[in-house]
Parts: structure tokens; C-alpha cells; sequence
């Protein structure tokens, strides 16, 4: 019987300390923006005072950093989508540059720009940010393009603001109720109140990796480098706390209004896109009207990150339309 107690005591003790070790290695508090700035926002990046916030945005190519002029080929403006940042479109932005103008920009929650001060994550929130920015970049009228939630802020901007919006990009977008095939594990805690506060000061590494390698179709293309924006920009203070808010506040009310889209539309989707499905690209394609739908084999929900060259392939000839 003492055997026996000794037995458990001594695997009680050890789950104990490799916990405690876990915890040490794992623990990972806030870090002030500042902090992030040397490596995640080297130039062009730039900061602008914006609803209370200092947003972080890249503004780029022909007629960059100045008010837009009429008869020039329109801005080109890219939207990230959750637990993202602008760098997600490094790929495209380094092309697309070279004869448009683009920009790209944090949204409020994530990466530098971080938390929304008074934690509105609401689509009317985020249209009013995305012209508020327009209007602060003197950019009128734009090419507007975005990923999953960068998606659904794009369509819901267009719908609010249509003179401003001349063509529409939607990419693995979101807006619809949505039945996923699989969530990355950061997403699924974040849905759930009662183990949020597990992330806020403990987030090991791993856990950040297996999300994003969750969204690629070749996971073997999720590089340590791309790690390291991703488990940087999670820590960014207060942007685990705002995604739990943003979680809270997810919104499909406007789907029905898909239908008062009028502006030329491409949606581009991921053949293997285990989040949002290519289903949903599907159901883009047919409530609005002038839109065109690419489905990419081989790529998950990120395809501008995961292949920029051949998701570019797909986005040029659109951009070439009159």
C-alpha cells in the first residue's frame, strides 16, 4: 500500500514539474508595439493617427503618398484577414507595385495597429476604418481586395460606399454562415470564453505554427520566418484580447445584401481551403452578379500568401478590364 502511494505521488509530482517547465517554456506575456517595430516595420512601413488609433500601412508603387489623380489606373487596396497583417501581401505587393499604386494596411485587432480602442469589431467599424483611411491617403475610388475577414470588409465596404469601390477581389472571403471543415487551434480557443485567458500569457510557438500551417494546402511552405511574424504579431499587446472580442462580434446579417453588389467582382478560392470551402466561392459567384470565380488547385486559404505568383496570375487579367 505505501508502494503504492509512493507510486502516485511520485507520477503526481512529475506531471507537476513538466507542466511548470511547460508553462516556462510557453510563457509568453504581451509585448509593447514599440518593441515589434524594428523587424516588422522597417520601410516602407509607416504610421498614421487614425479613430484613436496608430495604424501601421504600406503605401507603395506610381503616384504613392500623394492624392489620387483622375485618368490614372486606380489604387490597388489589400485587406488581411484574421490574426494577419499587411505582410501577408508581400508577395503581391512587390508586383503589383511595380505600375499600380497599393496599399495595404494592419486592421484594427491585429498585427501593429492593434486593438480598436473602444473594441468595435463590427463590419460597420471596420468599413468606417477602411474610408477613413481612403479619405486620410486622398485615394477616392480603388481597386478593393481581401482575404477571409479582409474579404468580408471589403464586400461590406463596397455595399456601404460603392462610388468608392470601382472593381472587387474577394479571396477565400468570409460573410456567410459557415460550416468549416477544419479551424485552426488558436481560432477554436479564441471562440471559446471560457479558455481564452489560457493565451493570454502562456502561447507556445508550436500552437501558432500548427494554425498557419493548418490554412496552407502545402504545409511545407509555412517557413520559420513566417512563424516568427505570426507569433510576434499575436503577442502585439492587446490583440489576444481583441480577438476574443472580434470572435464575439462575427456578424452574417448582410449576406442577403450580396445581391446589391454592382461593381465588376473576381473571387478567387483555394481548392483546398478546409476553413472556408470552396462552396462559399460558389455561393459569391451567384448572388453577385458581375463576378467571375477562379478556384486554384492545390492551395488552401491564404493563395495570395501560400503561391503569390500564381494567384497574381489569376488577379491580372481582371485588372486589365476596362
Amino acid at each position: 500500500m505505501k508502494l503504492l502511494r509512493n507510486s502516485l505521488l511520485l507520477i503526481l509530482g512529475g506531471a507537476v514539474f513538466f507542466t511548470a517547465v511547460g508553462l516556462y517554456l510557453s510563457w509568453a506575456p504581451d509585448v509593447p508595439v514599440d518593441a515589434l517595430k524594428a523587424r516588422w516595420a522597417q520601410p516602407p512601413s509607416q504610421f498614421v493617427a487614425l479613430q484613436g488609433m496608430q495604424v501601421h500601412f504600406r503605401d507603395e508603387g506610381p503616384g504613392a503618398g500623394k492624392p489620387q489623380v483622375a485618368g490614372e489606373p486606380l489604387p490597388i487596396v489589400l485587406l488581411h484577414g484574421t490574426s494577419a497583417s499587411l505582410h501577408t501581401w508581400n508577395g503581391w505587393a512587390a508586383e503589383l507595385s511595380k505600375t499600380r499604386r497599393v496599399l495595404r494596411f494592419d486592421l484594427p485587432g491585429f498585427a501593429l495597429t492593434g486593438p480598436q480602442p473602444q473594441g468595435d469589431y463590427s463590419m460597420a467599424a471596420y468599413s468606417r476604418f477602411v474610408l477613413g483611411m481612403l479619405d486620410q491617403l486622398g485615394i477616392q475610388r480603388c481597386v478593393l481586395a481581401g482575404n477571409s475577414l479582409g474579404g468580408q470588409i471589403a464586400w461590406a465596404t463596397a455595399l456601404q460606399a460603392p462610388q468608392r469601390v470601382g472593381q472587387l477581389v474577394l479571396i477565400d472571403a468570409a460573410g456567410y454562415p459557415m460550416d468549416s471543415e477544419s479551424v485552426p487551434i488558436g481560432f477554436k480557443i479564441a471562440r471559446m470564453p471560457g479558455l481564452r485567458w489560457l493565451v493570454q500569457s502562456v502561447l507556445p510557438r508550436g500552437l501558432i505554427e500548427q494554425s498557419v500551417r493548418n490554412v496552407y494546402a502545402q504545409p511545407d511552405r509555412v517557413t520559420p520566418e513566417l512563424v516568427d511574424l505570426y507569433y510576434d504579431i499575436t503577442r502585439r499587446a492587446g490583440n489576444r484580447a481583441a480577438l476574443g472580442q472580434r470572435m464575439d462580434q462575427r456578424d452574417t446579417s448582410q449576406v442577403a445584401r450580396l445581391k446589391d453588389l454592382k461593381m465588376p467582382t473576381l473571387i478567387l478560392w483555394g481548392a483546398q481551403d478546409r476553413l472556408i470551402p470552396p462552396r462559399y466561392g460558389q455561393a459569391f459567384a451567384k448572388d453577385i452578379a458581375d463576378s467571375q470565380l477562379v478556384v486554384l488547385d492545390g492551395l488552401g486559404h491564404v493563395p495570395h500568401e501560400e503561391d503569390p505568383a500564381r494567384s497574381l496570375a489569376a488577379l491580372q487579367p481582371f485588372l486589365s478590364k476596362p
